[in-house]
């Protein structure tokens, strides 16, 4: 089967210009052009999976990236996406503890347990117990500090205008993913629960706990309901609890990830941002919508 090479510009630093379209062309091969959008995207047909040397040496460092894709089944009947870090910019517990005066020594746990050094739900129980006591005025104060990702409403918007269920799953809080889901339209979202008095976090988790392995049995049950295969989900994130559906997803994306994840995952956004997830599907700036 053919395959299809997607160049994506991080467009706050570079053009996708013609001269280096052409160059990674020659370079694997490519049988047909297509650009998605002029300047930021192109797709580049190949006979034959390109060799990533060959890419890596046409592109010479630019911040763009490289996504390689089956030519058929592009487009996606189910989207499983991270919070934190993805869908979000910033870590949104790391937020939450700077309120109690523990951010660098929370966030130096959430570093380890993203980077898998440590297991995940053993370091949010631990994260959390830090927190007991913690006003819940603390949790408004954090939302309004949360920024989306640029890219991610019309991610979100774009898939499901072409009727793909999307779907928000964290091992972060419902506080929070409720939040961003509305914001950002996804179907449903899924995360953990913190437990409090009515006043203040009692340092508590809700069981059980959405862990690495949750996330994957979610995209299964979300491509079964949509009677699917796994071959038309797509899973993006950035941490080692993301790693399982990664791996398993028809697209499985590392997002400005950990190095473990990014060593592993079928395709990485390293530069751009989560518009490239739409155009390693094929679609062109044109089609975007959720803006």
């Amino acid at each position: 089967m053919a395959t299809i090479l997607t160049l994506i510009a991080d467009r706050q630093a570079t053009t996708l210009s013609a001269a280096v379209i052409q160059r990674v062309y020659d370079a694997v091969q490519g049988r047909a052009l297509d650009i998605l959008s002029d300047g930021e995207a192109a797709d580049i047909s190949c006979l034959n999976p390109p060799d990533e040397r060959a890419i890596e040496a046409a592109l010479e460092r630019l911040p763009i990236d490289a996504i390689v894709t089956k030519s058929r089944g592009r487009r996606k009947a189910v989207l499983v996406a991270d919070m934190d870090s993805t869908i979000v910019t910033g870590e949104t517990l790391d937020e939450l503890a700077a309120f109690a005066g523990i951010g660098e020594q929370i966030a130096a746990i959430t570093k380890r347990s993203m980077n898998g050094e440590l297991d995940f739900a053993q370091a949010l129980r631990e994260r959390v117990g830090m927190l007991k006591g913690l006003r819940l005025s603390a949790l408004e104060e954090t939302w309004k500090g949360v920024q989306l990702t640029p890219g991610a409403r019309e991610l979100v918007g774009t898939m499901r205008a072409h009727n793909a269920t999307t779907a928000l799953v964290s091992g972060g809080f419902t506080f929070f993913t409720g939040r961003v889901a509305e914001l950002v339209g996804f179907h449903v979202h899924r995360a953990n629960t913190l437990i409090d008095d009515g006043e203040a976090l009692t340092g508590q988790t809700g069981q059980p706990i959405l862990d690495r392995y949750s996330k994957l049995e979610i995209l299964r049950e979300l491509a079964e309901a949509r009677g699917v295969q796994m071959s038309a989900t797509l899973a993006v994130g950035d941490g080692a609890n993301d790693l399982d559906m990664i791996r398993e997803a028809g697209l499985g994306v590392a997002f400005h990830a950990k190095q473990i994840v990014a060593r592993e995952a079928k395709a990485r956004v390293e530069h751009g941002n989560l518009r490239a997830l739409l155009f390693a599907q094929g679609y062109r700036a044109s089609e975007f919508t959720g803006a």
